[in-house]
């Protein structure tokens, strides 16, 4: 498949492109927002909004054991036995790591038909605050790996059921659990009815600044976020140099932590030519992909070390790579990240994404919805692993979750945070004034999205113990802990 301009890829997503695929005409009079609202509010009729919380696991053909080694497949074999580890260390964990068989669970429910550029991999541990191009620290998504056109409602549910399951995991009651849920459903909803009566270039400058967001929280809440927000500012370049290299022989060299950061000279993971020099070619290839003031930026840096770094728990075994280079002197660092880009795990449920390179599919996907994406977003291929790139650690930061912390409020608020970034995403990609219509100002999508989260948390604790006793039994192979 030919690769689509991001214009031309954006028709596959906006519903008011027109169902055709024809080209859009600037000619042709546009729908009122109060007419789609009414057409989002018929769709009630086709798809009931309490339909939406209906989950019934297959009754065959869903083989969580199978999936698990068929992905470890296309991965860095001495690393898969790291993520089996990653993901059984609790259900939100295996969750985490489970996004392909959410995906392929949502493929028969029913939906509005309602596009938007999905995230593919919604959950509550996937959003956080990172710095705009103007450094303000801004709240939103940050993981954009499974990316493409899909329904609105898999993200919206997968948020959902991890919000119980994050709440089970720091030992939330049930009612605690339940009311993160209606925390999200409900800033969704308030959102994008806000949204759908924006302008569009009003909605399409719209982010979710850090003094925004901490004027909506409560005391203690506020002071939680604010300790995040400052740890963020101090996550510089210069701090990733000062924990990840060392002087050797007056150069600096990212130091390894074996199995999880290896030097490209001592990692079995090969570029072509096994050398810096690869690396360079690739880079000029990346380099190809930004534009143009952003090429001139980053040729004034150089190549110091580059190494394979461990991330994540559902990335875990794919090839991601940490590029270290330098600028005026010992002291002007930048850190890229490279990280491999797989087929989505939507695209065998919800069609073929719109470009052939599926780094360029995270990086459109990113840019369409994040609002204020990384200077340095970028893709490019070597060895016939398709990459993108983007800035490691820059200003960045997020929510972390403990084991058993107790019935924590804090948790609720910050699901209605992560409500509110979701309606702005999908408001910015697919028409929020059809899916506002649809979702209504009552509380009938709250009270499905309950039902469905709380089902589908079940089903996740069941395939997390379906995974320990394939781990027991040999099937699978997990790393000690």
């Amino acid at each position: 498949m030919a690769d689509l301009t991001e214009s031309q890829a954006h028709l596959a997503v906006d519903p008011r492109a027109g169902a055709s695929g024809q080209a859009h005409s600037f000619l042709a009079p546009a729908p009122s927002v109060e007419a789609r609202m009414a057409a989002g509010k018929s769709l009630r009729g086709v798809v009931p909004r309490e339909a939406l919380g209906d989950f019934k696991p297959a009754a065959q053909g869903r083989d969580v054991v199978g999936l698990l080694q068929s992905q470890a497949r296309t991965r860095i074999p001495e690393l898969v036995p790291v993520r089996h580890a990653r993901m059984l260390t609790s259900p939100f964990a295996f969750y985490r790591g489970s996004a392909a068989l959410m995906a392929q669970d949502l493929a028969p429910s029913p939906t509005t038909g309602l596009q938007v550029q999905a995230c593919g991999d919604m959950h509550v541990s996937n959003f956080g605050v990172f710095a705009s191009a103007e450094r303000q620290l801004v709240f939103g998504i940050n993981d954009f790996d499974e990316t493409q056109p899909g329904p609105w409602e898999w993200d919206l549910k997968r948020l959902v059921a991890s919000a119980v399951l994050v709440g089970r995991f720091t030992g939330r009651d049930r009612v605690a659990q339940e009311g993160a849920v209606r925390a999200t459903v409900a800033a969704y909803r308030r959102h994008m009815r806000r949204f759908a009566r924006m302008g569009n270039l009003e909605l399409w400058y719209q982010v979710m600044d850090s003094e925004s967001l901490l004027d909506t929280l409560s005391p203690s809440a506020r002071e939680k976020a604010e300790t995040v927000l400052r740890k963020a500012r101090r996550r510089s370049h210069l701090q990733v140099l000062d924990k990840l290299a060392d002087l050797v022989d007056d150069q600096y060299r990212i130091v390894e932590q074996h199995p999880l950061i290896v030097r490209l000279e001592n990692t079995s993971v090969a570029w072509r030519g096994e050398s810096h020099a690869a690396v360079a070619r690739f880079l000029d290839a990346y380099i190809a992909s930004v534009a143009p003031e952003r090429r001139l930026l980053l040729r004034r840096y150089r190549l110091m070390d580059v190494a394979l770094k461990v991330v994540g728990v559902g990335s875990v075994g794919t090839r991601c790579w940490i590029l270290f280079m330098m600028g005026n002197d010992g002291r002007d660092p930048l850190f890229l990240q490279v990280k491999e880009a797989q087929p989505s795990v939507l695209a065998a449920h919800a069609g073929r994404s719109p470009f052939a390179h599926e780094g360029q599919r995270v990086v459109v996907g990113q840019r369409l919805i994040q609002g204020s994406p990384d200077i340095f977003l970028g893709w490019g291929s070597a060895d016939g692993v398709d990459y993108y790139v983007r800035q490691l650690r820059d200003m960045k930061g997020g929510a972390e979750f403990v084991g058993g912390q107790g019935n924590d409020e804090n948790v609720t608020e910050y699901c209605g945070l992560c409500g509110w970034a979701l309606a702005l995403a999908h408001a910015k990609s697919g028409d929020a004034a059809r899916i506002a219509g649809y979702v209504g100002k009552s509380e009938a999508l709250d009270d499905a999205m309950v039902r469905f989260a709380v089902a589908y948390a079940d089903q996740t604790e069941r395939d997390h113990a379906v995974m320990a006793a394939a781990v027991k039994a040999g099937r699978l192979e997990a790393a000690a802990t």
